[in-house]
């Protein structure tokens, strides 16, 4: 199975065509043209889009929904990327459209040459197993098949919490380890269910 970023990615980037297109199409939109006539190309984004929500197919399976408020497209950058200034919420679907892991960020970035995320601010995710991630930036390689924090982490599993500093982890976030634990808190069962 491919991973959550890439198959997210390539959707996205079949989202954005669709928007252009649609756009192009129609008399208004929620699409703004933000380059300035005496502006530099580099620093305007060729996309500003507001209150996106596509889903990504997979074989006309629905396998994602991506949600944000605001989506900037900078092509001509140094490294092109798309930026989500008010958030970014990401869920993966199973074959009978429950929503089986999800990421949340207040901010994030997605570098389109490199295939590299940085999420930030209040990052949560959750992985096919059911554990929670929280962290306050995470850094996604694509090609690598790589997660990683150098920042303070908690994952709540069912059974115990761990805290530590800097994680490194598969796309997946189901092969991980803490690179610096702190702390291992047992859960009891009361506090399983609340």
């Amino acid at each position: 199975m491919k991973t959550l970023f890439k198959n997210i990615s390539l959707g996205i980037t079949v989202a954005i065509q669709a928007i252009v297109i649609l756009v192009l199409q129609s008399c208004s939109s929620s699409v703004e043209n933000t380059a300035s006539l005496g502006g530099e190309r580099d620093s305007a984004a060729v996309m500003k889009t507001y209150n996106v929500t596509t889903l990504v197919s997979d074989s006309g399976i629905t396998r994602f929904r991506v949600k944000t408020n605001e989506w900037l497209v900078f092509d001509k950058k140094a490294k092109p990327a798309w930026e989500f200034p008010q958030g970014l919420h990401l869920e993966q679907f199973d074959e009978n459209l429950e929503i089986h892991s999800e990421v949340d960020a207040k901010k994030a970035i997605y570098f389109t040459e490199l295939e590299e995320w940085i999420l930030s601010d209040s990052v949560y995710a959750v992985n096919v197993e059911g554990e929670k991630f929280e962290t306050e930036i995470l850094y996604v390689h694509q090609k690598e098949d790589r997660i990683f924090t150098d920042k303070f982490v908690k994952i709540t599993q069912k059974d115990k919490i761990i805290t530590g500093v800097g994680m490194e982890s598969n796309q997946r976030l189901t092969k991980y380890k803490v690179l610096k634990p702190q702390g291992i808190i047992p859960l009891d069962e009361e506090e399983e269910n609340n």
